[in-house]
């Protein structure tokens, strides 16, 4: 029976997908096997040491302490995509209520007072304040092209915008994903200043942190639209507070509130809830809770952020799976004693990301403790289990 810890309501969506005669969910339990979060903060966390993995029902992992549980040899898992269709949709949202000036012109009406002869009249004076523009024929900047930034970028060519994206790390499978009509800028610096309107889809790493600052926000359009829907911390909050005040930014949408924006004029600020719909919630708890249960039972791993993809078929017999420090001869050591255990080796995969290394063993008898023992004391090892 694995145990699984939640620190956040997860979707039952994703809890239906761990069969209860194998599984036990609980939001308190001693000795998880595996742990299931969504925005808990887990940096200072007491981690248990039955801990083999940790499930993140999205896509950001800041919150987690990815760097600590890899020197334990537990891997992380993600959704990413599983929330992509809903931040898309909240970000063309955020365009139109900005070109629009929706929020503004929302707020005017609501604050109008008199008769309904008197509010006509008040609406006839004050409308031409909130003269907007119209997306045909502007220009898209899209930093960040995985599966977020893909959708936002086509889907603002389909409403008639040109689009320009930045992103030197796009794979392969995103490229095929993107449309031909989406031009490759030359650096954030050369997308920054052709875009009417930027977006930004990158995680918040040292390199991305105060992307958007003060030098910057002057290379840029004048009344450009800033949408951040990604992370708090992308774009310098100050910088383009002054920047509104100057004129040179026309609006600010972002997911992020503070005491700075959240009254600011021009800047429309909500909740956090990019990811926020029924929908995003069962596809990230979906994914997720598929790849825990994948990584407990068969030791195979898809969508981690600190471990290899590793994925190898049962070929029957009895698995071993290893976590090690990626250096020479560690292979090889671990060939070894399963050898001189005399144990077959059916199939073996080994894969590395940086400095780790996984992997994954089917032998045809079982595995004794002392062999498990054995290879957990080699130099370097880092977590050692049978399945």
């Amino acid at each position: 029976m694995f145990k699984i810890l939640t620190l956040n309501n997860i979707s039952l969506a994703g809890l239906d997908r761990l069969p209860r005669d194998a599984y036990e969910v609980a939001s308190e339990m001693q000795h998880p096997d595996a742990i299931l979060l969504r925005s808990f903060n887990m940096h200072g966390m007491d981690l248990p040491e039955s801990v083999k993995a940790v499930g993140r029902a999205g896509a950001g992992v800041n919150n987690i302490p990815v760097e600590a549980l890899t020197a334990s040899g537990i891997p992380v898992f993600n959704a990413p995509g599983a929330n992509a269709n809903a931040v898309k949709e909240l970000v063309i949202a955020g365009l139109l209520i900005a070109a629009r000036n929706i929020c503004p012109a929302w707020n005017y009406a609501r604050g109008l007072e008199g008769s309904d002869e008197v509010v006509r009249q008040q609406v006839e004076a004050g409308k031409k304040q909130f003269s907007g523009f119209e997306l045909p024929g502007r220009t898209m900047g899209v930093i960040g092209l995985g599966a977020i930034g893909v959708k936002v970028a086509n889907t603002a060519l389909s409403l008639g915008m040109r689009v320009i994206g930045y992103d030197p790390e796009i794979t392969v499978a995103r490229a095929w994903q993107l449309s031909s009509e989406v031009q490759q800028a030359a650096s954030i610096d050369d997308l920054l200043a052709r875009s009417d309107a930027v977006t930004f889809h990158v995680p918040l790493v040292e390199s991305t942190r105060c992307m958007i600052d003060a030098d910057r926000l002057k290379s840029m359009r004048q009344g450009v639209v800033l949408l951040n829907f990604a992370r708090n911390g992308i774009v310098d909050d100050e910088a383009v507070s002054a920047a509104i005040q100057e004129g040179k930014v026309g609006a600010y949408v972002c997911d992020f509130p503070n005491n700075l924006l959240k009254e600011h004029e021009r800047v429309i600020t909500l909740p956090h809830i990019g990811a926020s719909t029924r929908e995003a919630e069962d596809n990230c708890a979906v994914m997720v809770a598929d790849q825990v249960r994948e990584y407990l039972e068969n030791g195979n791993v898809t969508n981690s952020v600190n471990f290899p993809k590793t994925v190898m078929p049962r070929n029957g017999g009895y698995r071993i799976a290893v976590v090690n420090a990626n250096v020479p001869n560690m292979l090889g050591q671990i060939s070894t004693s399963l050898a001189e255990a005399r144990l077959n080796i059916l199939d073996m995969l080994n894969k590395s990301r940086g400095e780790l290394a996984y992997t994954l063993a089917d032998v045809e008898d079982p595995i004794p403790d002392t062999v498990v023992r054995e290879i957990h004391g080699i130099e370097g090892v880092l977590a050692v289990r049978t399945l």
